[in-house]
């Protein structure tokens, strides 16, 4: 597992303030299997949150959390028996740059091959699915349509939104969108105006944290500064809850599991790793698709991982 600072090369941030979290290659495309492609939390350590991210009211119940509540969840092991759905994990859809490296090109997506890969999944029959639906199914055993999947965005880029929704919309695929709260309205970035359009165009708003801290070096009032002040902020956006998180750089540990459901989270994504075998829901398997695959190799790699 290795975390990989996405910001390289892309010049949003003075270089000098960015530690290159690069700690092993495993190589090619295992690269799917390593942690959220996104800037540490420390490019962000001078920045101070928001005073009335503290006052941010939560959204009102809606019908769907009591739905929700009444599911009964089964034994680990039921879920765990079930064929897992695939996930796909995504980062920057933009060209390449002279100055991106051989390892950014691998979770930075051209928009050509974007559209590629997307015009594949339709063709091939699939159908997105939402973070719910895939909880019922977990659940319940709830229907699914044919060949499901689910497509996922990670960081709040702006490119998420100028490029991937409109390409997704020709073909009536939703998307979920982790935010990261720090960087709306930034350059580069979406606002919260364009998030609520997500949200009510039927896409699903998860949490990311507020700055991309590493869930595992939490500490102290980290649960609350991270987790529970930005995910109440992202409700107050879309009025509507927040019942998912994705993990910074998918990494996870059970620590994190009891704080995200004290917070009233129904399940949590990582990247490649193993599912955790008592609390499966909080460890859910993504890939990333890295910008060298072609609609084909995309199509063998879902075949072959999930």
């Amino acid at each position: 597992m290795h975390e990989c600072n996405k910001f390289v090369g892309c010049k949003r941030y003075d270089q000098s303030k960015i530690r290159h979290p690069m700690k092993q290659l495993l190589g090619g495309l295992l690269l799917f299997c390593a942690g959220c492609h996104s800037a540490p939390a420390d490019i962000a350590k001078n920045i101070i949150p928001p005073a009335d991210m503290a006052v941010i009211a939560p959204a009102a119940a809606n019908k769907d959390n009591i739905r929700f509540a009444s599911l009964k969840i089964p034994p680990a092991g039921v879920i765990l028996g079930k064929k897992q759905i695939p996930v796909l994990c995504y980062h920057q859809i933009r060209d390449w740059r002279p100055t991106d490296s051989k390892v950014s090109r691998t979770y930075i997506v051209p928009p050509s091959a974007f559209a590629l890969q997307i015009r594949m999944l339709a063709d091939s029959g699939y159908h997105s699915i939402s973070p719910d639906q895939l909880y019922a199914y977990l659940l319940t055993g709830a229907a699914l349509p044919s060949k499901p999947i689910m497509l996922t965005f990670d960081d709040t880029d702006l490119d998420q939104y100028t490029i991937a929704y409109p390409e997704m919309k020709k073909y009536g695929f939703k998307g979920v969108f982790f935010i990261m709260t720090v960087s709306l309205g930034r350059p580069h970035y979406m606002t919260r105006e364009q998030v609520r359009h997500l949200s009510d165009e039927g896409h699903v708003i998860g949490s990311h944290t507020w700055d991309h801290h590493n869930v595992k070096k939490f500490a102290g009032n980290d649960w609350v500064t991270q987790v529970e002040k930005p995910t109440r902020q992202l409700e107050a956006i879309t009025g509507k809850s927040i019942r998912y998180f994705a993990y910074p750089y998918g990494l996870w540990n059970e620590a994190a599991i009891p704080e995200l459901k004290k917070r009233g989270f129904l399940a949590a994504f990582q990247l490649n790793e193993k599912l955790d075998q008592t609390d499966p829901l909080y460890s859910l398997r993504r890939i990333i698709v890295p910008g060298t695959w072609n609609g084909a190799t995309l199509n063998n790699w879902i075949h072959r991982d999930f």
